[in-house]
């Protein structure tokens, strides 16, 4: 039993270490599927487990399919470039402003739109600005990464980990609001003052001057419509509590259709650009942590947090969103999600608990490069522009930027609990 519990855990950290470091610059997928064909081919897991945990994220690859369309068919009509050359005229010729109006529109796409929206719709505008503006891309694309995470609490839809960490004892809006307003606003504002300053030097120049924007075609149009569409759909589905996957699966199909239609264009130049590979990656991250289930770890865990949860549920609300925060950079936030979502549900803790496990999922990847799917969803929309952040570079910025944000929303959260 012991070394069965070994080898998984094992096998378990290496596809996740795999995943975060991306040795000879293979694909993140690859790590997780290896790890989790291995876990079946040593008897580990049975297939039949194995094929039912990846059912599990079937809602958030339905999620990431609808929107990579989205993103994909208002790319290629135009959308992205209107709006980067928009950005750049409302700027005048000033970086700061343009750093400003870049987080405002993050902040409005990870809110209603989700996370993941932001890292895969936001990133080619924001390349696509810099390039208008001819200024350094990256202090403008950090902005993706940070903003997607650092505004994910918001609203439940902001983020699809908030629908797992909370599972069926989801609050209702309202109740939410009361927990997740105050250190949403105080996470949002901390990380835009700590990311100005770390890019404080490139935003001392000036923007270039854009005489003129393209202009926006009927289809381009449509596809802007739909995505304002999306994201009411989504902000409706959330309040009934029903799953987001669906709904933005089928208004990904639905505007790709028409605009398609209206352009008298094929399909296959919108699917072949899609990021495909990010579906296994989620899949097999699912049955990596159904494989740690199976030991008993988690309900070993979840059985050891109800003790201290009982004892002190103040620091012990503290200490797991640290510690949840600090090991979402080295696993990922999305297992790390699923991990805390059977435990924490297991222990049947307080909302205040599990809002502090929630705020170091959702903003404790700011630290490292691969910390949330959101930010690996942004690293490949960067490599598809021909851009590179390296782990070091990211982490420069993330040790700046995510501690000091965290530990102000635990405490705005621990007021809010009082």
């Amino acid at each position: 039993m012991f070394s069965a519990t070994a080898a998984t855990c094992g096998i378990a950290g290496l596809a996740t270490l795999g995943v975060v470091i991306r040795p000879w610059n293979l694909p993140e997928y690859l790590w997780a599927v290896t790890g989790a064909l291995l876990l079946v081919t040593l008897g580990l897991l049975p297939w039949q487990e194995a094929v039912a945990a990846a059912g599990k994220g079937l809602d958030v690859y339905y999620f990431l399919i609808g929107m990579m369309l989205l993103a994909e068919v208002a790319r290629q009509e135009g959308l992205f470039d209107w709006l980067a050359a928009e950005a750049v005229r409302w700027s005048r010729k000033s970086a700061s402003r343009l750093f400003l109006i870049v987080y405002g529109v993050g902040i409005l796409v990870t809110v209603f739109l989700s996370n993941d929206a932001t890292a895969v719709v936001l990133t080619p505008a924001v390349y696509a600005a810099t390039r208008a503006a001819r200024v350094e891309p990256l202090p403008y694309l950090f902005i993706c990464a940070f903003i997607a995470n650092a505004a994910s609490f918001v609203l439940p839809i902001s983020n699809p980990a908030n629908l797992v960490v909370f599972g069926t004892a989801m609050p209702p809006l309202l109740e939410w609001l009361h927990y997740f307003a105050f250190p949403s606003v105080v996470s949002i504002a901390a990380t835009y003052c700590l990311l100005r300053f770390t890019q404080r030097a490139e935003l001392a120049r000036d923007v270039a001057d854009h005489d003129s924007s393209p202009h926006l075609t009927t289809s381009g149009k449509i596809a802007a419509a739909g995505i304002a569409a999306t994201a009411v759909v989504l902000l409706a589905a959330s309040g009934v509590g029903s799953d987001l996957g669906l709904p933005t699966l089928g208004c990904g199909l639905a505007i790709t259709a028409l605009v398609l239609a209206f352009e008298r264009k094929p399909p296959w130049p919108v699917f072949a650009d899609v990021s495909w590979s990010v579906i296994p990656l989620v899949g097999g991250l699912f049955i990596l942590v159904e494989g740690l289930d199976r030991t008993g770890l988690l309900p070993a865990l979840a059985g050891q947090l109800k003790a201290m949860a009982a004892a002190a549920p103040h620091s012990t609300a503290w200490a797991a969103g640290l510690v949840t925060a600090f090991a979402s950079n080295l696993i990922n936030n999305l297992p790390m999600g699923l991990i805390a979502a059977t435990t924490t549900q297991g222990a049947q803790v307080s909302h205040e608990m599990t809002g502090a496990v929630l705020i170091g999922v959702d903003l404790g990847p700011n630290l490292s490069v691969t910390g949330s799917l959101a930010t690996i969803l942004w690293l490949i929309a960067l490599r598809r522009e021909g851009e590179h952040v390296g782990a070091r570079r990211f982490l420069r910025v993330g040790i700046v930027v995510m501690p000091p944000s965290l530990v102000l929303a635990l405490l705005a959260l621990s007021l809010m609990a009082l």
